[in-house]
């Protein structure tokens, strides 16, 4: 197969604008080579089977991966027939350097691509509440480097002309050359009085905006701290920033919130808690593996149809256990459970008809009176397939109400490799909440890093548990200040969070 390669762009920082094309072409790629900032929610939507390389340049020069280095892997992958991603902050012919590597790649012969990105020039004001053009202010607007910003180094940028011609300056990277590019500006006679916005990491939830005249803007922007990527505004527009910024009252905006969730599954959440304004930490301290005994597993599913029942208790359950059922009539034996809607829609996409799914908390005590509920469980045959780690709550609820169970390993937890230095690292810094969605990422972070630890986390964190065996596994631990999610959801957990800080904001306890 030949390969191709595909330069996307991945926007300023906020998943939720990323083109349509974009997320599809993360979805089928098998190799990303990423830029530097790119959002941990952006990485998670490629398969996790997929080839991840760091190839992030930073403007201070502390790491990075030379440009023909670059284009040497592009080129060396898709010789292998490999489909390559090339993930590019913002648009990647904007300041992106992507018609260099696009030029490598046509001169190579390579089959090539571009899937365009919202640019931060664009993106980053309009989530600071300041609109490039106004017809009360301005009709134009200029876009400019500012690593040609020092007068050393500038042959190209006529700083001076454009404080005279341009009603609204977009300045990019340039936040080492502020100094130098405003006292240029100034030079070329604009009102030092012209309001001026500093925005860094725009679009995130680290976003921070200070706004001040042009003659003091330099000052205001050290004496916050603000620090690269910043897009700069100089112009009158920058007035409508008090009463046009929304993005900063985003529900969860500035809370860093750890995902432990497995890789291929983190994706979706993290969009969600994104989309509220946090931001997410994807650590994941789970990843899925086959089953041992992948024979056991078989013979059991291709015999199914002698049980009344075929219960799933998680999506995984479902994806490893699918290609070995036969074609299942939906009013033929076994009728199919589910223990929520997430694992109800993970079975809906195999194809499978789910003749029951518990309303309310997912859990195993609702479970198995959604099952009682439909006829006495005494001598029911029941199969589980499910991890191998899995715990004895449920099939003992269903052997307690008389019913026969036959549990059957389809998957194995496993720890991703650099899992352990990962979670330290993201522990080490600011955190505001833990998510929770498993058993088995709660006894993964209590092996890590122990009770001590694991409680001096919980004290400055809020604990947020997908449903009520997740919950009591904290709980098991000592951890009583857990909030579970109404429903056993990516959406539900965004909720749950939400509500948490929403009451602390108002003192409810």
């Amino acid at each position: 197969m030949k390969g191709r390669v595909v330069l996307v762009g991945a926007g300023p920082g906020d998943p939720d604008l990323l083109t349509v094309r974009a997320v599809r072409e993360l979805e089928r790629a098998e190799v990303l080579l990423y830029d530097a900032l790119i959002s941990p929610a952006i990485l998670a939507l490629a398969s996790p089977d997929c080839e991840r390389i760091d190839v992030g340049k930073r403007g201070d020069g502390s790491k990075g991966v030379k440009q023909s280095e670059i284009a040497e892997l592009m080129i060396l992958h898709a010789r292998r027939g490999r489909a390559v991603v090339r993930l590019k902050g913002g648009d990647p012919y904007v300041f992106g350097r992507g018609a260099e590597e696009a030029t490598a790649l046509s001169e190579a012969g390579i089959p090539f691509e571009v899937v365009p990105g919202i640019s931060s020039a664009l993106a980053v004001p309009s989530y600071a509440g300041i609109p490039l053009t106004d017809r009360r202010f301005s009709s134009s607007f200029t876009v400019v480097t500012g690593h040609r910003g020092k007068e050393v180094e500038d042959e190209r940028t006529d700083w001076e002309g454009l404080a005279r011609s341009s009603e609204t300056l977009v300045i990019l990277m340039g936040t080492a050359w502020l100094p130098d590019i405003v006292a240029r500006v100034l030079r070329g006679r604009r009102d030092p009085a012209t309001p001026c916005a500093v925005i860094a990491s725009g679009t995130t939830a680290r976003q921070r905006v200070v706004c001040a005249p042009l003659h003091s803007v330099v000052e205001a922007a050290q004496h916050a701290g603000l620090t690269a990527p910043t897009v700069v505004v100089i112009g009158d527009v920058v007035r409508f920033r008090a009463s046009l910024a929304t993005f900063e009252r985003r529900p969860l905006f500035g809370q860093r919130v750890l995902i432990l969730r497995a890789a291929d599954q983190s994706g979706e959440l993290a969009v969600r808690l994104a989309a509220a304004g946090a931001e997410p930490v994807v650590v994941p301290l789970l990843a899925f593996a086959p089953s041992e005994q992948p024979d056991v597993l078989r013979a059991a599913l291709e015999r199914a149809a002698a049980y009344d029942w075929l219960v799933f208790t998680s999506a995984n359950a479902v994806r490893f256990s699918a290609p070995w059922l036969p074609k299942l009539r939906a009013d033929a034996r076994p009728r199919i459970a589910c223990i929520g809607p997430v694992t109800g829609a993970a079975a809906a996409r195999a194809g499978l008809a789910v003749q029951l799914l518990p309303e309310g908390p997912a859990g195993p005590a609702s479970l198995v009176e959604a099952l009682a509920s439909h006829g006495s469980l005494a001598g029911a045959q029941i199969l589980l397939p499910r991890a191998g780690a899995a715990t004895a709550e449920l099939p003992d609820a269903l052997r307690a109400r008389g019913a026969r169970v036959d549990c059957v390993e389809a998957y194995r937890n496993v720890e991703p490799p650099g899992a352990v230095a990962a979670l330290r690292a993201a522990v080490s810094e600011q955190l505001d909440a833990v998510v929770f969605t498993s058993p088995s990422t709660v006894a993964r972070l209590f092996a890590i890093l122990g009770e001590r630890e694991l409680h001096d986390l919980a004290k400055r964190c809020a604990l947020i548990s997908i449903g009520p065996s997740t919950g009591a596994a904290l709980r098991e631990r000592g951890l009583t200040a857990v909030r579970e999610a109404a429903e056993a959801s990516s959406e539900g957990l965004v909720a749950a969070l939400e509500t948490h800080f929403a009451e602390g904001e108002h003192g409810v306890s």
